[in-house]
């Protein structure tokens, strides 16, 4: 028979289309069987629809991140390694032939913002074309918030992978100020990073609309705001990659990750506690792991708060404590955390626990409690380090907006002025939760003997990583 001859014997297209058809045999069974089971009233309809559905290798990828991120430079490099499509929002309103453009542009012409919902409708009819199904797509800097998000998802449009840039505002900044635009070729240039040779290229590069310092701030504001609920639209398979680094090291980074296939759940519940000085990180990479593994963050301190707000007969207990400023006796911090722990959820999808124990009595009783992480780790960081992490965040009273005086300040004067801080964060009382935390560190550190060290003062990106890398590593054996 034909298909147990060697390929290389065929030569005329009949034959190889008898190949063809052989291999992809599985598929046209799957349609057959399809339309006896389904009896469509437009079989030929049905099965050209069949036939386009979407190609398993094809990418479907977002590239995300702030303005000046570096989304457009990103996703046409990807565009050209992959054979993607390249979608955007400023390529959707040149797509002539999608009923939905000249919708889109009214309200460009008019200077009044594009809804979301027709953006959502617009990226749904350019993708159902068959470029975008045979090839593949790569959407560019959408979604820019959750709701959008649901509504991609509600389309059926969900991303294998999703590529998030990141970089310091200030940086951001600079780049938007250089930023230059080929209308040609829509590629991206700057005036000091990244100028063109070639003179008539030069000639033709235009400066963007709206991109003043000011303008750049307040895009950056709504970006920040927005931004968490993108992140846990797409946690499971997102990927933040830093900016602020050579050009050709952002693009491998993607490309890499665009590349593999996405891990499976880790076959065991995470057990996972975090220990180290205030202002070491902890919270920030609970929240991270919570996002992307779908465990519940315990912050111990915020579960005593939500017993006292919850009125709780614990929380009752405690409220004198609070009120007074006293700490809470340990068999009442017992109680309240086991109850949750204990919770179905907490069982079944795992938990990640930050500020307990924080010494070794208390990692005792939670031994005791039958509270066993597997997975446990010790941030570290210089004292330099914590001094100027926590002693320089300030608050807006106004919006409750956290700043930072070196990190992330206060994009106006006006919101500067009014700017608080957490008297927690002086340098005072900083000291005292140190010397605090030192004190116990020691002893909890050789009872958790099978640790990881965590070098906190780094990119938290990086930090993430490296916890990553040890949660899926295999369980001690002891546990």
């Amino acid at each position: 028979m034909i298909h147990n001859q060697p390929v290389f014997l065929f030569q005329s297209w009949k034959e190889k289309a008898c190949i063809y058809f052989l291999g992809h045999l599985t598929d046209l069974q799957n349609m057959l069987e399809g339309l006896l089971i389904h009896k469509p009233d437009e079989p030929i309809q049905y099965m050209i629809n069949h036939l386009k559905q979407n190609n398993d290798d094809a990418p479907r990828i977002c590239i995300l991140g702030p303005p000046a991120s570096g989304k457009t430079t990103i996703a046409m490099w990807l565009c050209k390694h992959l054979d993607a499509i390249r979608i955007s929002q400023e390529t959707l309103l040149f797509e002539e032939i999608l009923v939905l453009t000249k919708e889109a542009k009214a309200y460009k012409e008019r200077k009044q913002k594009i809804p979301s919902a027709l953006w959502a409708n617009l990226i749904q009819e350019r993708l159902s074309n068959v470029d975008c199904i045979k090839q593949g797509w790569i959407l560019e800097g959408f979604p820019e918030n959750q709701e959008q998000a649901w509504m991609l998802q509600s389309s059926g449009i969900i991303p294998r992978h999703v590529v998030v840039l990141y970089a310091p505002d200030t940086v951001l900044i600079e780049r938007n100020i250089g930023k230059r635009l080929d209308p040609f070729t829509e590629e991206v240039y700057h005036t000091t990073f990244d100028w063109p040779s070639d003179p008539l290229v030069q000639q033709r590069l235009v400066k963007p609309e709206d991109i003043s310092e000011q303008e750049m701030s307040k895009k950056l504001l709504e970006y920040h705001r927005n931004f968490p609920g993108v992140f846990q639209t797409y946690q499971k398979f997102l990927k933040s990659i830093n900016a602020d680094q050579p050009c050709m090291d952002v693009l491998s980074q993607a490309l890499t990750y665009v590349q593999t296939r996405h891990r499976s759940a880790a076959p065991f519940t995470p057990r996972i506690l975090f220990c180290g000085p205030p202002g070491s990180g902890k919270s920030l990479q609970a929240a991270l792991i919570a996002q992307k593994y779908s465990v519940v963050n315990i912050c111990c301190g915020q579960l005593l708060k939500e017993a006292v707000a919850d009125k709780t007969k614990l929380g009752e207990l405690v409220k004198p404590y609070f009120d007074n400023g006293c700490p809470v006796p340990d068999n009442l911090v017992m109680k309240i955390l086991a109850e949750r722990l204990n919770t179905l959820d907490c069982v079944t999808n795992g938990w990640v626990l930050c500020d307990f124990p924080r010494d070794l009595e208390q990692g005792e009783q939670l031994q005791k409690a039958r509270i066993i992480p597997n997975r446990v780790f010790f941030f570290s960081l210089p004292y330099e380090s914590i001094m100027e992490r926590l002693s320089q965040r300030r608050i807006d009273p106004v919006t409750g907006e956290r700043y930072h005086t070196t990190f992330r300040p206060a994009p106006a004067p006006e919101i500067q002025a009014r700017l608080k801080q957490n008297p927690k964060d002086k340098e005072e009382s900083i000291e005292m939760r140190l010397e605090t935390y030192y004190r116990n560190a020691k002893e909890l550190e050789e009872f958790y003997e099978d640790a990881f060290y965590v070098n906190a003062d780094q990119d938290p990106q990086v930090v993430f990583e490296f916890i990553e890398s040890c949660i899926i590593k295999p369980l001690p054996r002891k546990s």
